[in-house]
């Protein structure tokens, strides 16, 4: 257990827990030895999934009947209790039991318990949501999703700081191309707060990642851009905009490949490469959002997300804290 990564789990958050939690911990423990899990949600629900599904070694269970409910506003939540498993999860990275934190619960209330206990990494006001997108050529990382209606111009730049960061430790051997998003290309194009970002980030040429100016929304999927910088607002529309589309092309691919005798035959045709397609849009392999800005980490998995979607942001996890996010963090805004 020394070795182990130490991941705080909340198992009670989400759509189907904790029988999904649970399912995504034994699916990622047959894959990856490398976790250890602290688990905290209702026992007597918890240990009936986990049963000789995996190994004692891996695993430990923090007995709490108090669960955050996904209709509580964030007020609400904080006032449930100290003992909810959302809260006792985030406080055992607080207490430095824990390496990193998850919760699939409800996504308001984990940033509101998260800033109550975590102290916030010095010269940052604010904490942004960030997550990873598909592009043409591998993944980007896109912050702001939703933390912040409205930003300065230094919450951009140290978003800049945090996003290319966290690119850097998911994906050590490439490097972050950090581009703001805009309404056009042209420098003179955007509102004040995003033109002053931009000549900051133009004349400081960070050594940490190199600064691509301004991206369209039109060209988030082609890959030249890498870290993909925008307010809370802009960036949650066009995260939704973006699942969207992806849901609408399956469906209508589904459609016209089951619609009709000439359909079928021109999928079982192409079976292999719709197989790919599929897999390339299937959002379980992208769940896992973060909260950067906080002295230690905080992933934010998908509440409808399944077993697999939820596995996968374990391995983001691990990737978080194998990489030394925060303390790259720290060194690249110093």
């Amino acid at each position: 257990m020394q070795d182990l990564i130490k991941i705080a789990v909340d198992a009670m958050g989400g759509d189907g827990s904790p029988k999904k939690i649970i399912d995504g911990i034994i699916h990622n423990n047959k894959t990856n030895k490398e976790n250890f899990f602290r688990i905290f949600g209702d026992k007597s629900k918890i240990i009936n999934y986990l049963k000789n599904n995996i190994d004692e070694n891996f695993y430990e269970i923090i007995d709490t009947k108090k669960v955050v409910k996904s209709t509580d506003s964030p007020l609400e939540a904080a006032k449930r209790g100290k003992d909810s498993s959302m809260w006792l999860a985030i406080e055992s990275v607080k207490k430095k039991e824990s390496d990193i934190v998850i919760s699939a619960g409800n996504t308001g209330a984990l940033l509101v318990i998260a800033k109550l206990n975590l102290k916030m990494i010095d010269t940052i006001d604010k904490p942004a949501l960030s997550a990873l997108w598909p592009n043409k050529k591998g993944m980007s990382v896109v912050l702001d999703l939703g933390a912040n209606i409205e930003c300065s111009s230094k919450n951009l730049v140290d978003f800049s700081i945090m996003g290319a960061s966290l690119y850097k430790s998911l994906y050590p051997d490439e490097n972050p191309n950090v581009a703001l998003l805009n309404i056009g290309s042209e420098e003179l194009k955007g509102n004040e707060i995003i033109k002053e970002t931009f000549q900051i980030l133009n004349e400081k040429k960070n050594q940490n990642f190199n600064f691509a100016g301004y991206i369209e929304g039109n060209q988030l999927m082609n890959g030249e851009v890498n870290v993909i910088i925008s307010d809370g607002f802009t960036g949650n529309v066009a995260l939704k905009t973006a699942e969207g589309t992806a849901n609408f092309i399956t469906e209508e691919l589904k459609k016209a490949l089951s619609g009709s005798i000439l359909g079928k035959i021109s999928s079982l045709m192409n079976m292999s490469n719709l197989k790919k397609f599929k897999k390339r849009l299937d959002p379980r392999l992208y769940n896992g959002a973060i909260f950067l800005g906080l002295d230690t980490p905080v992933v934010k998995s998908h509440g409808g997300t399944d077993f697999f979607g939820f596995s996968n942001s374990l391995e983001v996890c691990n990737k978080i804290v194998k990489g030394n996010l925060i303390d790259k963090i720290k060194g690249n805004i110093s």
